[in-house]
């Protein structure tokens, strides 16, 4: 889907759009998962893995964080109003799924972060990383009205 919202004609009628970054949210919380949670149990093998995917996962999310406000800085300079909470709230038209399975991906991690901070502290720098794929989904396929222009003095 273009990212102005309008329909592609030529996607499939079930196409999701940014399948991608939805699919890295669930998969960045898969390697979290597969890790931390042992890791918490005793795991004493996977203790240093944890922390390799917590790390890892929160200096990805730093870079989706910048990716994204780019793509919204780059969105605003071409007319659509775009605010900081309408980008990670992805507010507007957007397809129920998306929605559903963005904010759930990020509240999967919240409950993976709070089932093993105690053990592995580094878990709680995890959550940024599907929040910062919410922020990008919405810079890429949000849509925005367009920004107003301040009335001459």
């Amino acid at each position: 889907m273009p990212a102005d919202g309008a329909s592609d004609s030529s996607a499939p009628a079930d196409a999701l759009p940014g399948r991608v970054i939805i699919g890295s949210s669930w998969a960045g919380n898969v390697a979290f998962l597969v890790t931390a949670v042992p890791a918490t149990l005793g795991v004493t093998a996977l203790e240093d893995a944890a922390i390799a995917v917590a790390l890892a996962l929160f200096f990805a999310s730093l870079v989706v964080w910048v990716w994204a406000l780019l793509v919204a800085i780059a969105r605003t300079a071409q007319g659509d109003d775009v605010a900081v909470t309408t980008l990670f709230l992805i507010e507007g038209r957007v397809p129920g799924r998306a929605r559903w399975l963005l904010y759930g991906a990020l509240a999967v991690c919240l409950g993976i972060t709070v089932g093993t901070a105690v053990a592995d502290p580094f878990s709680v720098l995890v959550p940024m990383f599907p929040l910062g794929l919410i922020g990008l989904w919405g810079a890429r396929h949000g849509t925005f009205p367009p920004r107003r222009t301040a009335a001459p003095r």
